[in-house]
């Protein structure tokens, strides 16, 4: 028997206008549809997917912990990828869908290391986050000798403080229970003015405003653009 292909799709940061036509396309053709999901069963990436998911597919929840402890994610993944292995073996195709782009920051990385020795593999990229806050805010990322940085959050204040200081534009993403740390390290580098504030990018309940105007608290997808204003686009 063929093995089946095991699809790892990128939906895009949020809005499904912005899932590519070849996802939708493979997403609407395959068998078996697989994502990830909270804990609770709730799932961004099968939101997003909704509309291209077929009534007759078979759909693989695989249900991801959200904790800093890394055992029982990689648990997880390792009974996520067992399921869709056994799909694959027994001939069927399945679709992995991912928010944002599967291979920036997106679990089915994780999914793709376990499974990738022993099956066929194809990675459809997506529109990420850091592109669709930059579109929102209409604020260019780079260009010429610029070079962008893509933070994520959780790096310790100091390590956090020094990248953004040798960086010439910076992308913080995952804002989320980290809000304040970035806001004391621009505060100490004198960039708060240089730095936007984008959440849920994309979304009907988007927003974004100057970091000096943020909220108070912030979602997991949000995330803080800083451009040091040496604009060579101006």
């Amino acid at each position: 028997m063929t093995s089946g292909t095991l699809y790892g799709i990128g939906l895009g940061p949020g809005d499904p206008d912005l899932i590519t036509l070849k996802a939708a396309r493979l997403i609407a053709a395959v068998p078996v549809v697989a994502y990830p999901t909270l804990e609770a069963g709730d799932s961004f990436a099968r939101s997003i997917a909704a509309g291209f998911v077929p009534a007759g597919a078979q759909e693989l929840p695989i249900p991801i912990p959200m904790t800093t402890d890394r055992a029982p994610a990689q648990a997880a993944y390792d009974a996520g990828a067992a399921a869709i292995a056994a799909h694959l073996d027994a001939g069927r195709d399945v679709a992995v869908l991912c928010e944002g782009d599967p291979f920036f920051y997106g679990s089915f990385m994780y999914l793709f290391s376990r499974l990738s020795g022993d099956h066929r593999v194809e990675v459809v990229p997506g529109v990420t986050s850091v592109t669709a806050c930059a579109a929102v805010v209409g604020q260019p990322l780079s260009a010429r000798n610029e070079v962008l940085t893509i933070l994520p959050c959780s790096l310790h204040e100091p390590e956090l403080k020094a990248r953004i200081e040798a960086a010439s534009s910076v992308a913080i993403i995952k804002v989320g229970r980290h809000l304040n740390k970035i806001r004391r390290v621009l505060g100490d580098l004198s960039l708060i003015g240089h730095a936007v504030y984008v959440e849920r990018a994309t979304l009907p309940n988007e927003c974004y405003a100057p970091l000096a105007e943020a909220p108070e608290k912030a979602p997991y997808f949000s995330m803080i653009l800083v451009s040091r204003g040496k604009d060579p686009w101006l």
